[in-house]
């Protein structure tokens, strides 16, 4: 058994843009531009590794902020990058056959599969996939909320190496991870970590999840909000507007609020906030069909009587000078 450690880099639209507006064969939330892989032994030795360029045939357009985060240039991806059909058969023959991936986080292996349905090309070979950040938590401290990649490097001492947001640098850093942990027994428990984790409150995906999105560059969280309430707010069947009802609050820098198309109806949406490097904000924005268990308990909530605290505040201080006058 190989365990191949797997990240990506991947481009997306400017909203508004002509790249956005097109219509593509199959919903993708980014285009893959860079795939990176290390490969780990299963004596927990780092082995070979693989890194590609992918010339973008939909977004062909770097979004600058994606540019300026990777440090991928239109210039390099014309002069380096393949076609993604040809990069996936490199990396397939580069992987072999009795492998398992893992990558640092629910997003790529999504990501991937959503690119390889724009290409028509079949998935079914990435299906042994898990995320090594639940291993990681389950192994380290117990801890339910997924970490940064820099913030699990820091509780294992491991000193970065190479670039970060680069492929083949976060992949490596995520084999130095995952050689200090026992990936057999990780896969094996997988499916009850896994189940553990959708079921918790601070989860990171719920069951009926049907749609995805990282947006990043918000200065701060009103303009998160802000975006994903707005010009964000996007139905995942036809892709236009909704508007929503009110966000409420949940543990972790999550916020969700439920949405209406008015052609297709209602939806919960699901948003986390993440800090960037650069100090800027990321959001995971999750969409979920309106009858799951996470919808309903937005109903719930959103049933809830929302508290003031300038109310309280009045109402402390007008009791305090009804002591006092009675003191008086």
């Amino acid at each position: 058994m190989q365990y191949i450690i797997l990240d990506m880099e991947w481009n997306q639209a400017w909203p508004g843009s002509s790249a956005a507006r097109q219509p593509l064969p199959s919903p993708i939330r980014g285009e893959i531009v860079q795939i990176g892989a290390v490969r780990v032994r299963e004596d927990r030795q780092l082995a070979d590794e693989f890194q590609i360029l992918i010339r973008p045939k939909y977004f062909k357009k770097m979004n600058s902020k994606i540019s300026k985060l990777t440090g991928i240039k239109d210039a390099r991806l014309r002069a380096e990058g393949v076609p993604f059909p040809e990069a996936v058969a490199r990396f397939r023959a580069w992987s072999g056959e009795d492998c398992v991936f893992l990558t640092w986080g629910f997003d790529d292996i999504a990501v991937l599969k959503e690119n390889l349905a724009l290409h028509a090309l079949e998935s079914g070979w990435v299906s042994r996939w898990y995320n090594a950040q639940l291993i990681f938590n389950v192994q380290t401290d117990g801890a339910m909320p997924q970490r940064a990649l820099k913030t699990a490097m820091e509780m294992m001492n491991i000193e970065p190496s190479r670039p970060a947001h680069d492929a083949l640098g976060d992949a490596y850093h995520t084999a130095l991870i995952c050689a200090r942990l026992d990936l057999a027994r990780g896969v094996e428990e997988y499916e009850r970590t896994r189940q553990s984790q959708e079921n918790s409150v601070t989860g990171e995906q719920l069951p009926g999840c049907i749609d995805r999105h990282v947006f990043r560059g918000y200065a701060d969280k009103t303009a998160a909000l802000g975006a994903m309430a707005g010009g964000e707010n996007r139905c995942p069947v036809c892709g236009g507007q909704m508007t929503g009802s009110r966000w409420v609050r949940q543990p972790g820098k999550r916020f969700m609020m439920k949405c209406t198309c008015p052609e297709h109806g209602a939806y919960l949406v699901r948003v986390r906030l993440l800090a960037e490097e650069d100090g800027t904000l990321k959001v995971n924005r999750l969409t979920y069909e309106p009858d799951c268990d996470a919808a309903k308990s937005y109903e719930s909530a959103a049933a809830k009587p929302r508290h003031r605290s300038g109310t309280r505040r009045r109402r402390r201080r007008t009791g305090a000078r009804s002591r006092t006058k009675s003191a008086e």
